[in-house]
């Protein structure tokens, strides 16, 4: 689905380099790579702290825990997401309220929000906050759901997972809310060669939390404990890894929106493809993923396999449909659009390095089976 190997071979002189000089230090828990990763990421993003950790599941735990949520509140969440989103929030004690989407961004509808309180406070719960996703890259709709937070009186933290690299009016993901979590799973935009991630905010006392509890609360010295807390921190090779890939990304970012630029010419008319930001609109995508939509998705697959072609489904299920979460609430007239979108999503193979040629067989393949199922 995502071919690394193009990057490496691009990059792999530097990277080896950095890692040389990482064994022979040998500073492999908080080596000084983490202290310069975390500057570089602070200043590509606009946000004055960035705190890096072991995953983007810790980094929503990690932010779930610096704000300060306790059992019986209950954090608005899309109900098209990974289950990664609802996971932390239920593992603290607190209720996820599931959200349907947009049609058109997939992402949280700002319009449902009041609902979702509605059902929070119906349910027993205080409804506290919100997670937004940007799904597949595309950033959510930061302004309108900033507004109607301040209105309900609800926080707002991004799971930009997916969408590091994105912006809105020239703003990046990482400086949109209060705090925005990313990954660094190989796959995502900005991917290392393992697992880790990075909570992003501009709050001191915030960040301070969170230097804190994603070292076991720790307070100004060693053994000094001044909280609760995990173990939850980026591994020194693993930031040794994404300073030389941090220096391509602004020329990847470029390559992304070429790349899916030329699967909308491919395939628009005979898929529905992902609706690219109007340009009035200011925002830039970061393209994680290209996922396209049709009804007959399994036997889409299995074509597409047949060529050697891959393809998965990001997510076959709404969240509020899958076995843990089932039980928790939904806003009043459940979440239709999520469940529509899961049903017809395929994403296929996309990467920065896609050759015109690749993207071409392979839109040529998806042409094929639908002309083949209209006769």
């Amino acid at each position: 689905m995502v071919d690394l190997k193009v990057q490496q071979r691009l990059i792999k002189p530097k990277i080896d380099k950095r890692i040389a000089n990482v064994l022979h230090e040998g500073q492999y828990v908080w080596g000084r790579e983490i202290g310069e990763l975390e500057q570089k990421l602070a200043s590509y993003t606009g946000c004055e702290h960035v705190i890096t950790c072991s995953s983007g599941t810790d980094a929503l735990l990690l932010a779930l825990l610096a704000i300060g949520l306790l059992p019986g509140d209950a954090v608005l969440i899309p109900a098209f997401t990974f289950v990664a989103t609802a996971e932390p929030i239920v593992l603290l004690g607190a209720t996820p309220i599931f959200v349907d989407i947009d049609p058109v961004s997939l992402c949280i509808d700002p319009a449902l929000i009041e609902k979702g309180v509605e059902a929070a406070k119906k349910a027993g719960c205080r409804p506290v906050g919100m997670i937004t996703v940007d799904l597949f890259g595309r950033p959510a709709d930061y302004s309108r759901l900033h507004s109607i937070g301040l209105d309900l009186g609800l926080w707002l933290i991004a799971d930009g997972a997916q969408s590091f690299g994105a912006s809105v009016a020239g703003k990046r993901v990482g400086s949109l809310a209060c705090m925005t979590t990313t990954s660094f799973f190989p796959a995502k935009p900005l991917g290392g060669y393992g697992d880790g991630g990075a909570v992003f905010t501009s709050d001191a006392e915030l960040a301070a939390k969170l230097r804190s509890i994603h070292e076991h609360g720790k307070g100004d010295s060693r053994y000094h404990f001044v909280r609760l807390g995990v173990n939850s921190r980026l591994d020194t090779l693993q930031a040794a890894i994404l300073l030389e890939k941090l220096e391509i990304f602004p020329k990847e970012l470029e390559n992304r929106q070429v790349v899916a630029a030329r699967y909308e010419s491919f395939l628009k008319g005979i898929v529905r493809t992902p609706h690219p930001p109007a340009p009035e609109t200011n925002v830039c995508h970061a393209w994680a993923t290209y996922t396209i939509r049709l009804k007959n998705r399994a036997a889409l697959q299995e074509h597409l396999k047949s060529f050697g072609i891959d393809s998965i489904v990001h997510y076959p299920d709404p969240v509020h449909k899958v076995a843990p979460y089932q039980k928790y609430p939904t806003v009043e007239g459940g979440c239709p659009v999520a469940e529509e979108a899961t049903s017809e999503v395929l994403s296929i193979p996309f990467d920065p390095y896609l050759d015109e040629n690749t993207q071409w067989l392979i839109s040529n393949a998806v042409r094929q089976f639908v002309a083949s199922q209209t006769y």
